[in-house]
């Protein structure tokens, strides 16, 4: 599905929008941007924008299914490129070492669970549910490397993962000193 969420595929209008959305979201922030300027940035009307998503809610979600449907894209193809299983564990930290070179606004999802609180947001859900994922691989990954304590391990990992997306943005070599440290917590890991 090319919206990122339960609906039907985006027409163009409904792509324009969620590109849109994206640009001016994790730039401004989801709280500080409107309809209206959704609506002009992607050349629409708001009837158009409500018509698709029905609510900037909605809209939010979408924006963020559509970052995440591309981040577990991108998580994969690093698990897909090693070589060994126990390489494999560390590979969302490569993942994340492309992607920080482009979103270097810091973590999309930290932010939306920062600005959107509510966990019976649709934008808060689909945060969380990414979060949730990650540590999930970390755990599968971890697994299939025969790693000792792999739910132990995940959280570790997990936790040093998001540190270094959340101080990125301010100190750029935190994501390849995450990266060192992940390999390390996996190789003793393995070594038991």
């Amino acid at each position: 599905m090319d919206s990122g969420s339960d609906g039907p595929p985006l027409t163009p209008a409904g792509r324009r929008i969620v590109d849109a959305a994206e640009e001016l979201f994790y730039e401004r922030g989801i709280t500080a941007v409107g309809v209206d300027l959704i609506a002009e940035h992607s050349g629409v009307t708001k009837r158009t924008l409500y018509n698709r998503f029905g609510s900037k809610d909605r809209l939010v979600a979408a924006y963020l299914a559509e970052r995440d449907r591309r981040w577990r894209a991108e998580v994969r193809a690093a698990v897909d490129a090693c070589g060994s299983a126990e390489e494999a564990v560390t590979a969302p930290f490569e993942a994340l070492r492309s992607w920080t070179s482009t979103y270097t606004r810091g973590c999309a999802f930290l932010n939306a669970l920062a600005e959107l609180p509510d966990p019976r947001h649709p934008g808060h859900r689909v945060a969380a549910e990414q979060k949730r994922w990650l540590l999930s691989l970390f755990e599968e990954l971890a697994t299939a490397a025969g790693c000792r304590e792999p739910p132990t391990l995940a959280t570790r990992l997990f936790v040093v993962h998001e540190g270094a997306v959340a101080t990125g943005p301010l100190f750029p070599g935190t994501v390849a000193a995450a990266a060192d440290l992940a390999r390390e917590l996996v190789r003793a890991a393995v070594r038991g």
